[in-house]
Protein backbone atom coordinates (compact mmCIF):
# COMPACT_ATOMS: atom_id res chain seq x y z
CA UNK A 1 0.00 0.00 0.00
CA UNK A 2 1.38 3.42 -1.03
CA UNK A 3 1.68 6.00 1.89
CA UNK A 4 -1.03 9.02 1.03
CA UNK A 5 1.38 12.10 -0.45
CA UNK A 6 4.69 9.72 -0.23
CA UNK A 7 6.57 7.64 -2.43
CA UNK A 8 7.30 5.01 0.14
CA UNK A 9 5.34 2.03 0.27
CA UNK A 10 3.88 -0.37 3.27
CA UNK A 11 4.22 -3.89 3.20
CA UNK A 12 3.80 -6.80 5.25
CA UNK A 13 7.15 -8.60 6.75
CA UNK A 14 7.03 -11.65 9.16
CA UNK A 15 8.46 -11.39 12.43
CA UNK A 16 7.76 -14.70 14.11
CA UNK A 17 4.51 -15.62 14.84
CA UNK A 18 2.99 -11.98 14.14
CA UNK A 19 3.15 -9.35 10.76
CA UNK A 20 4.66 -6.23 11.04
CA UNK A 21 4.71 -3.53 8.14
CA UNK A 22 7.52 -1.84 7.37
CA UNK A 23 7.98 1.32 4.97
CA UNK A 24 10.16 0.76 2.16
CA UNK A 25 10.89 2.84 -1.22
CA UNK A 26 11.01 -0.92 -2.95
CA UNK A 27 7.67 -2.29 -4.07
CA UNK A 28 8.08 -5.40 -3.92
CA UNK A 29 5.82 -8.38 -5.79
CA UNK A 30 3.02 -9.98 -4.30
CA UNK A 31 4.77 -12.98 -4.86
CA UNK A 32 7.69 -12.22 -2.55
CA UNK A 33 5.94 -11.76 0.10
CA UNK A 34 3.13 -14.44 2.20
CA UNK A 35 1.41 -14.05 5.28
CA UNK A 36 1.80 -17.11 7.38
CA UNK A 37 4.88 -18.99 6.56
CA UNK A 38 6.94 -19.46 3.52
CA UNK A 39 5.73 -23.04 1.90
CA UNK A 40 4.84 -21.02 -1.25
CA UNK A 41 7.46 -18.60 -1.45
CA UNK A 42 10.39 -20.88 -1.16
CA UNK A 43 8.38 -22.78 -4.41
CA UNK A 44 10.51 -21.85 -7.73
CA UNK A 45 6.63 -21.75 -9.45
CA UNK A 46 4.23 -20.55 -6.78
CA UNK A 47 0.62 -22.68 -6.69
CA UNK A 48 -1.04 -19.67 -7.53
CA UNK A 49 1.56 -17.87 -10.37
CA UNK A 50 0.56 -21.33 -12.18
CA UNK A 51 -2.88 -21.42 -11.69
CA UNK A 52 -3.22 -17.98 -12.71
CA UNK A 53 -0.54 -18.25 -15.61
CA UNK A 54 -2.72 -21.49 -16.88
CA UNK A 55 -6.39 -20.17 -15.83
CA UNK A 56 -6.70 -22.52 -13.80
CA UNK A 57 -10.56 -22.46 -11.76
CA UNK A 58 -10.59 -21.87 -8.23
CA UNK A 59 -11.74 -25.25 -7.24
CA UNK A 60 -9.22 -27.43 -9.22
CA UNK A 61 -6.88 -24.66 -8.10
CA UNK A 62 -7.16 -25.42 -4.59
CA UNK A 63 -6.21 -29.05 -5.25
CA UNK A 64 -3.09 -27.58 -6.64
CA UNK A 65 -2.56 -25.25 -3.82
CA UNK A 66 -2.99 -28.62 -1.18
CA UNK A 67 -0.76 -31.15 -2.69
CA UNK A 68 1.61 -28.33 -2.95
CA UNK A 69 1.86 -27.51 0.20
CA UNK A 70 1.03 -30.39 2.37
CA UNK A 71 4.67 -31.97 2.89
CA UNK A 72 5.31 -28.44 4.70
CA UNK A 73 2.16 -27.24 6.28
CA UNK A 74 -1.22 -29.33 6.96
CA UNK A 75 0.27 -32.90 6.32
CA UNK A 76 -2.24 -35.52 5.52
CA UNK A 77 -4.80 -33.06 6.45
CA UNK A 78 -4.02 -31.05 3.31
CA UNK A 79 -4.07 -34.35 1.54
CA UNK A 80 -7.41 -35.23 2.40
CA UNK A 81 -8.80 -31.94 1.69
CA UNK A 82 -7.34 -31.71 -1.81
CA UNK A 83 -9.11 -35.71 -1.96
CA UNK A 84 -12.48 -33.93 -0.87
CA UNK A 85 -12.54 -31.39 -3.58
CA UNK A 86 -11.85 -33.74 -6.38
CA UNK A 87 -14.77 -35.58 -4.79
CA UNK A 88 -16.92 -32.82 -4.84
CA UNK A 89 -15.56 -32.20 -8.63
CA UNK A 90 -16.37 -35.62 -9.92
CA UNK A 91 -19.57 -35.69 -8.31
CA UNK A 92 -20.40 -32.28 -9.94
CA UNK A 93 -19.36 -33.95 -13.44
CA UNK A 94 -21.15 -36.76 -13.02
CA UNK A 95 -24.62 -34.97 -11.59
CA UNK A 96 -24.54 -36.74 -8.88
Amino acid sequence: MKLPGHSQWVVPSLSGTRTEFVITDEVASPLDVQIGGGHYKDMPIQPLEYMIANGIPFAEGAVIKYVSRWKKKGGIEDLKKARHILDVLIAHEQGT
